[in-house]
């Protein structure tokens, strides 16, 4: 067991105990005062340089290495996010969530947990840390997004000088037996993008449709259309999933519209798929209209941006877990997943990579309930591994990155 590692699992309780205190008080959005407080109050006795953030309820602590080194000091960031989700916990636990509709579904709460302890092992281990850990504490991963917001307030240059590397560690309530690491190089997760359409006619009565222009009909064209588009002007090796989630029309059913509105999301895993993909939904829905005399205002909301993962930053990563918990505890995917993640906008600007975990609770992982469902349940047993992970990946990469 590494140093890192078994430092981590000497503090467990402890980071189990902050996890399991997270999990009573999940907040939402930008705006997590409490969980700022609790976070603050768990670094306070560290030797950090500790930024909070401006309109968003954001943590940067940078931890400065004491291992001697003649050139410039690289630095590593490692990223927990913090927020929780809308959800009415169904999980019978003694700690369970005490703010009704609210709950950690996600697994942030082991996210924070696991920073910290992070944290603590490198506070300890900093005469072994050639370079600057940046610990980034994200709100809004659920949304609206926090860490573009972080980006912009200066967090990749935290410690100084521009983050070498970055990496985060995700927890998963199903799909691995507990205990189980995951991931794959490159595209990891979807861009997700908002797709927002209204077709306007001209109302009318419905015994007289000649005398209107009827948005309806159009509308119910552009929805076949898009799934034809998707099928017809994307490769298959670089898919792309368009999902109408919402159709919106009329008052009555003898009165025709003056309008239609279309919602859907889009998924895509690449740069250049995801700008085609919003120039053909647009030209789509209103080549459509026009082509019927009415007219479509399209507008596509941009969300988070594919997560990629770099190849020489996964492989790294990988080789650590592979050292840290053996080879047999690690599975590599196949495909990437058509969710999305704001970890992308660090991943965009600075070479890193994503892990997952499998926190699973049950002994069956088939039998469990996915993140985000009100039954997901996650053992936090597994926070000391993701503590002693995201410790040892900012050792070793920071010893490579100073060339020893």
């Amino acid at each position: 067991m590494s140093d890192a590692l078994a430092a981590a699992h000497r503090i467990g309780p402890e980071l189990v105990e902050l996890r399991r205190r997270l999990h009573r008080a999940p907040e939402l959005g930008l705006h997590l005062p409490d969980t700022q407080a609790t976070v603050l109050a768990a670094l306070e006795s560290l030797d950090l340089e500790v930024h909070t953030g401006e309109g968003l309820s954001s943590v940067v602590a940078v931890l400065r290495g004491r291992a001697p080194h003649d050139g410039e000091r690289p630095v590593v960031l490692l990223r927990g996010d913090m927020d929780g989700l809308p959800v009415t916990e169904e999980v019978d636990v003694e700690y369970r969530s005490e703010r009704t509709g609210l709950m950690h579904a996600c697994g942030h709460d082991l996210h924070v947990a696991g920073l910290v302890g992070a944290a603590r092992v490198l506070d300890e281990l900093r005469d072994e840390l050639v370079g600057d850990v940046v610990l980034m504490f994200q709100p809004a991963e659920e949304g609206p997004g926090g860490a573009e917001p972080m980006i912009r307030d200066g967090l990749l240059e935290a410690a100084g000088r521009r983050v070498d590397a970055a990496y985060a560690v995700h927890v998963y309530s199903a799909d691995h037996p507990r205990g189980t690491w995951f991931g794959r190089p490159g595209p990891l997760m979807a861009a997700a993008d908002e797709v927002h359409v209204v077709v306007r006619g001209v109302g009318g009565h419905g015994s007289a449709p000649e005398r209107a222009k009827d948005p309806v009909p159009v509308a119910c064209e552009v929805v076949l259309a898009f799934h034809t588009a998707v099928t017809r002007r994307f490769s298959v090796w670089d898919p792309v999933v368009l999902t109408v989630g919402k159709i919106a029309a009329g008052t009555k059913d003898n009165i025709i519209p003056d309008e239609a509105v279309i919602d859907a999301t889009l998924r895509t895993f690449s740069r250049e798929h995801r700008e085609l993909a919003h120039r053909v939904v647009t030209e789509v829905a209103q080549g459509i209209a026009a082509a019927h005399g009415l007219t479509a205002e399209v507008t596509i909301g941009n969300g988070y941006p594919v997560t990629v993962n770099d190849e020489a930053e996964f492989a790294f990563a990988r080789d650590v877990v592979h050292d840290l918990f053996g080879a047999e505890h690690w599975a590599d995917m196949d495909n990437p997943e058509a969710g999305s993640e704001d970890m992308a906008f660090v991943l965009e600007e600075v070479p890193g990579a994503y892990l997952n975990v499998s926190a699973c609770a049950l002994e069956d992982h088939t039998l469990a309930e996915d993140n985000h469902s009100p039954r997901a349940a996650f053992d936090d047993s597994v926070v000391p591994d993701v503590a002693g992970a995201l410790a040892e990946l900012a050792l070793r990469r920071s010893r490579t990155l100073a060339g020893d």
